[in-house]
Formats: C-alpha cells, sequence, structure tokens
C-alpha cells in the first residue's frame, strides 16, 4: 500500500509538471507576441493599424484590415461548408451508419485528420480552382484562386475535427434517453435528432469550435488558393489575404517596424481565437446553468 501510495504521489507530480509546462508554453507566447506587438501598434497608431485598408509596407503603411476581413470571410465561408456536413456526418456514423460501412468511414475521416495542409492545397490548386474558373469566371470574374475556394477548401479541411469530436459526444449520450424516447412512440430519426443530438449539444459546440479554430489559423493551403490580395474582397469569388498569410508572405524578409507589424498581426489573430474560446466557454456555462 505504501508502495503504490509513492507512486500515486509519484504520478500525481508528474501530471501537474506537465499541465504547468502548458500553461507556461501559453504564457511564454503571450508575453513575446504583446512585448514586441503592442508597441508596434503604438508606433502605427491603433486605429491605423485595424482599420487602415493598405498595407504597403515599402511605403511604412500598414492597415491590416483588408486582413481581418479576409479572415472573417473565409472562416465564415468554412462554418458554412463544414459544420452542418459534419455534424451531419457524426450523427449518421454514431446512429445510422452499418457496421460493415463505419470499418470503412472513420478510418478515413482519421486519415482526412492527418493529411498535410499542403496536401490540401494541392488538392485546392489543381482540383478546386479549374473547378471554380470554369463554373463562375464567365458570370462573376475571377481567376478560381477567391475567398470562395478557400472558404470550400477549409470546410474540408475541418471536417475531421468536427465529426470525430462530434461523434464522440453523441456517443457519450446515456442509451436511456433514446430508449425513453423510442418508448414515448418517437421514430429512430426522431429520437435521434431531437433527443440525443441535443444532449451532446456542449460536445458538439467544442468540436465546432474546434474547427473554427482551425480554419481561422490555417496557412498554407489558404496561401496557395486564396489570390493573396491584400484587399477587401468585391464578391466571394475574388483574391483575398487573410492575417496567417500576411505573416508567412512577408516575415522572412521583414526587418524593424515591418517586422514588428508583423508580430502585431499575430497579436490581433491571437486576440480572435481568445474571443472564440471565450466565447463557447460563456455559452457553455449557460448551458450548465439552466
Amino acid at each position: 500500500m505504501k508502495k503504490q501510495k509513492i507512486m500515486e504521489k509519484g504520478m500525481e507530480i508528474v501530471f501537474m509538471l506537465c499541465a504547468c509546462m502548458s500553461i507556461l508554453a501559453v504564457a511564454l507566447i503571450c508575453i513575446f507576441l504583446f512585448a514586441n506587438g503592442i508597441p508596434a501598434m503604438g508606433k502605427i497608431g491603433v486605429g491605423k493599424f485595424l482599420l487602415g485598408k493598405t498595407w504597403q509596407a515599402g511605403n511604412g503603411l500598414y492597415g491590416i484590415f483588408p486582413m481581418i476581413i479576409g479572415s472573417i470571410y473565409v472562416t465564415a465561408g468554412a462554418i458554412l461548408v463544414g459544420v452542418p456536413i459534419g455534424i451531419l456526418s457524426a450523427v449518421f456514423l454514431a446512429k445510422f451508419c452499418p457496421a460493415w460501412l463505419y470499418k470503412i468511414m472513420k478510418p478515413g475521416v482519421e486519415l482526412m485528420a492527418g493529411i498535410p495542409s499542403v496536401v490540401y492545397g494541392f488538392f485546392g490548386l489543381m482540383i478546386l480552382v479549374p473547378w471554380v474558373r470554369e463554373t463562375f469566371r464567365y458570370r462573376y470574374g475571377g481567376n478560381g484562386l477567391s475567398l470562395f475556394t478557400a472558404a470550400l477548401l477549409l470546410g474540408i479541411m475541418i471536417l475531421p475535427t468536427i465529426i470525430s469530436i462530434s461523434e464522440s459526444a453523441i456517443r457519450a449520450v446515456p442509451d436511456k434517453y433514446y430508449q425513453g424516447a423510442l418508448a414515448l412512440g418517437a421514430t429512430h430519426e426522431r429520437s435521434v435528432f431531437l433527443t440525443v443530438v441535443p444532449a451532446a449539444k456542449s460536445g458538439i459546440m467544442a468540436g465546432v469550435v474546434l474547427g473554427i479554430g482551425r480554419a481561422f489559423g490555417e496557412t498554407m493551403a489558404v496561401i496557395m488558393i486564396a489570390g493573396n490580395q491584400a484587399v477587401i474582397p468585391e464578391n466571394i469569388f475574388k483574391g483575398v489575404r487573410t492575417l496567417t498569410a500576411n505573416i508567412v508572405m512577408e516575415m522572412g524578409y521583414a526587418q524593424d517596424l515591418h517586422r514588428e507589424a508583423l508580430i502585431a498581426t499575430g497579436v490581433v489573430l491571437f486576440v480572435f481565437i481568445l474571443i472564440i474560446n471565450t466565447l463557447f466557454s460563456i455559452l457553455k456555462r449557460k448551458e450548465v446553468s439552466a
């Protein structure tokens, strides 16, 4: 018993150290970003930096408003594409999928999660971009490198995250919820969609939030297919540049204030992700209190 207690205490210390390391890593990232980014905002001017519509580093103009709009638009498009498909796919895998088909689909979803973003980017560049160009060019213009293409690809990329977490949440709902609905006369479909899925809402929302974070922070695939135009798009078939793409494209040669402005862009990106997670936490607390 004494040896077992020592082992338990030792593992408790190990887990605590791991948790502290995670917190320390996040704290160091925050310190680096804010220590280098906030002074740059002060030099440029917070209003000019956040609301300026022109990014020309050579002329000392650092307005990131088009990139903020681009990131929001691309993420919103990815949500419209990925969230409904992801949730419905998770419901199908958890409650409707035959056993033989599940053995094929589940590994396929897991494989999608492991595909590097640059491979998704090549897929978008070789398949989605030509399709968008040929389908919509004569009516809306553009060359296929657009907000629409980026949103479509990101919607595909966030599917594995949403499907996996949502499926786990649905399977975690006690079977008595489903059986009770059936006992009251509900059909299989109504029991699933009106009883089981609402009971798994918290876990499904967690998957959606993680998917949104993935879409908002994606870089390589977006660079390859979004067009990288630092302007507010006239329509969804025009090119955009996101915050992440702006950082990656210019950090390699940036110096002095230019480099600091890119770090400040990272601060804005960090704050957006923080806001998304905070809103999710607030929603979750309201569900628990209700």
